[in-house]
C-alpha cells in the first residue's frame, strides 16, 4: 500500500478509536457505557453509509464532481475515483478524436468504402464515394443487405467465399454502367467485413488504348515488313559474296521482326477477347504435332519423349492451345543445351484435372526471375534470348490463353537443372477420348 493511503487509513482508525474512547468515558460518567457505546456506533455507522452514498453519487454522476477534503481514507478514496474518471474521461475524449478523425478520413476516400456485418451480411456504414460509385443513399441503406441493394453484382456468391474471395477486376458500376469498378473484400474481424471498390474506368481505358495502339502499330508494320523480307529473298548472296554476311543477318533480323509483330498481334487479340470458341481437342493429335514441331525445331540436338497417361481429351480452344502449348515446347528446346532432353507429358491431377507439362535439361531459371517470366518482353538473360530468335512475348501468349480455359500455368525450375512448365486444366476441362467413346457404343 502507497504510503499516502497507509496514513490516511491510520487517521482513519485512530479518530474512530478516539471517538470510541470518548464515547466510553461520557458513558462511565453517565453510568451508561453500552447505551452510549451504541449511540456512538450507531453514528459511525450512519457517517460510513453517508460516505459510501457520496462516493456511489460520484460514479453515476454525469458531472464532475470534486473530492471532499480531508485526510481520511474516505477522502482518498474520493481521491482515486475522481482521478481515475479523470482519467478514463480523458482516454475516451482520445478515442473519440481517433474515431473521427478516421471516420473523417474514411469518408474522404475517393474509393467507396462499405462496412458489411459478416453474420447478416446487412450494411453497417459507407462513406461518400459509395453513394457516387454504387449508388448507396444515407439512412436509407443502412441495416440493408448489400446483395439487395447492389444488384446487379453477384455480391452473395461472391461474399460466400469469404476470406477465399478473389477480387472483381472489372465490373460495371450500379450508379452508373459506364463506371467500372474492383471490388475487394477485406475481413478485418471475426463480425465484420470491409468493401472496397475502386473507379478504374480510366485505367481501363488507358488500358484499351494501349491495345489498340500495339494492335494497330503491329498490322501497319505487316505490309513494310513483307516488302523489305521479299527484296531480300530476290537478292543472292552467292552473286555478290562481299554482300552475304550483311544480306544473312538482315534476313535474319527481318523474319525475327515479323515474329515479333505476329506476337504482338496474337497477344492483342487474346487480350479482346472474354471466351474462345470450345470444341474438344484431341489430344493425342496434338501430343503428335508437338512431337514433330520440336523435333524439327531441335534438327537432331535433343532427344524428345512424350508420354500420353491421362487417356483423355481437352474442352477448349484448339488454335489457341497448340500455341500455348507449342510455344512451351519451343522454349524448352531454345533454352536446352545439345545432348539434353524435353520431355512432353500429358496425365492426371490429384483433382480430377488433367496436367501438361514439358520439362527441360536447360539452363533453369533463377527463382528470382520466375515470378515474372509471363511479364511481356521479361527476358532473365537477353543475350542469350536474342541468339536464340525469343521474342519475349511467348509466356504472355501461354498465360493468356490458359486464362481464358480457367486454367494456370505453373513453373518450377533450379540452375543447372532444367525447368517444367506446367498447364493445369480443372475437372470440367476434362473429356472422354474419342476412341473411349466409340468402344462404349460398338457391341
Amino acid at each position: 500500500m502507497p504510503p499516502h493511503l497507509r496514513s490516511a487509513w491510520w487517521r482513519t482508525l485512530s479518530a474512530l478509536f478516539l471517538l470510541l474512547a470518548a464515547a466510553t468515558l461520557v458513558g462511565i460518567a453517565i453510568d451508561q457505557v453500552g447505551a452510549v457505546l451504541a449511540a456512538a456506533a450507531i453514528g459511525v455507522l450512519a457517517w460510513h453509509y453517508w460516505r459510501l452514498r457520496r462516493v456511489l453519487l460520484g460514479l453515476t454522476a454525469r458531472r464532475r464532481w470534486e473530492p471532499a477534503r480531508g485526510h481520511g481514507a474516505w477522502n482518498a478514496l474520493d481521491r482515486l475515483l475522481h482521478r481515475s474518471q479523470s482519467e478514463m474521461r480523458t482516454r475516451k475524449r482520445r478515442l473519440l478524436d481517433m474515431l473521427r478523425a478516421y471516420r473523417a478520413a474514411a469518408a474522404a476516400l475517393p474509393d467507396a468504402v462499405v462496412v458489411v456485418d459478416r453474420n447478416t451480411q446487412r450494411i453497417l456504414w459507407f462513406n461518400r464515394a459509395a453513394t457516387d460509385l454504387l449508388g448507396l443513399q444515407h439512412p436509407r441503406d443502412v441495416g440493408a443487405p448489400v446483395a439487395e441493394r447492389l444488384q446487379p453484382l453477384p455480391m452473395a456468391q461472391w461474399m460466400a467465399s469469404g476470406r477465399n474471395a478473389e477480387p472483381i477486376l472489372d465490373a460495371p458500376a450500379p450508379a452508373d454502367e459506364r463506371l467500372r469498378l474492383t471490388l475487394r473484400l477485406i475481413p478485418y474481424s471475426e463480425d465484420y467485413w470491409l468493401l472496397v471498390a475502386r473507379d478504374v474506368s480510366k485505367l481501363l481505358h488507358l488500358e484499351q488504348m494501349r491495345r489498340d495502339f500495339v494492335a494497330n502499330v503491329s498490322h501497319e508494320l505487316r505490309t513494310p515488313l513483307t516488302v523489305v523480307h521479299g527484296y531480300l529473298d530476290m537478292l543472292d548472296g552467292e552473286e555478290m559474296p562481299e554482300w552475304a554476311p550483311m544480306l544473312a543477318e538482315m534476313q535474319k533480323q527481318s523474319q525475327r521482326m515479323t515474329q515479333l509483330v505476329e506476337d504482338l498481334l496474337t497477344l492483342s487479340r487474346l487480350e479482346s477477347r472474354e471466351s474462345l470458341p470450345e470444341e474438344t481437342v484431341a489430344m493425342a493429335p496434338v501430343l503428335a504435332t508437338l512431337r514433330r514441331e520440336a523435333e524439327a525445331f531441335s534438327q537432331g540436338r535433343h532427344v524428345i519423349e512424350v508420354r500420353d497417361l491421362a487417356g483423355c481429351d481437352l474442352l477448349g480452344s484448339t488454335r489457341e492451345l497448340h500455341s500455348a502449348f507449342s510455344n512451351l515446347v519451343t522454349n524448352a528446346v531454345r533454352y536446352t543445351p545439345s545432348g539434353g532432353t524435353i520431355t512432353i507429358e500429358f496425365s492426371r491431377s490429384a483433382d480430377g484435372g488433367v496436367v501438361l507439362a514439358v520439362h527441360d535439361t536447360g539452363y533453369g531459371i533463377p527463382a528470382e526471375h520466375i515470378p515474372r517470366l509471363t511479364e511481356r518482353f521479361y527476358r532473365v538473360s537477353s543475350s542469350r534470348s536474342r541468339e536464340s530468335g525469343g521474342t519475349g512475348l511467348g509466356l504472355s501468349i501461354v498465360k493468356h490463353v490458359l486464362g481464358l480455359h480457367q486454367a494456370r500455368l505453373s513453373i518450377d525450375s533450379n540452375v543447372g537443372q532444367g525447368s517444367t512448365f506446367a498447364c493445369h486444366f480443372g475437372p470440367e476441362r476434362v473429356r472422354p477420348r474419342h476412341d473411349q467413346q466409340l468402344q462404349g457404343v460398338l457391341p
